[in-house]
């Protein structure tokens, strides 16, 4: 499985590199997070890295294969 999470602002990058796994995109006031996941398990830690960062989630979708 593949996801978008689109973060608001830009990350810096200390904060972009605690999503290894994931690559970044920086577009107009929104920061773009994308890669697989490999479970449930997965995408719930992720949200969680997200969350402990103070990070908004803006928006959250499944890629297609």
């Amino acid at each position: 499985m593949r996801y978008e999470f689109r973060v608001s602002g830009h990350l810096s990058p200390p904060v972009a590199g605690a999503f290894p796994e994931l690559d970044e995109v920086t577009v107009p006031e929104e920061t773009v997070l994308y890669g697989p996941v490999t479970d449930e398990a997965h995408l719930y830690g992720l949200l969680v890295r997200f969350q402990d960062l103070g990070l908004r989630v803006v928006e959250l979708r499944r890629l297609p294969d």
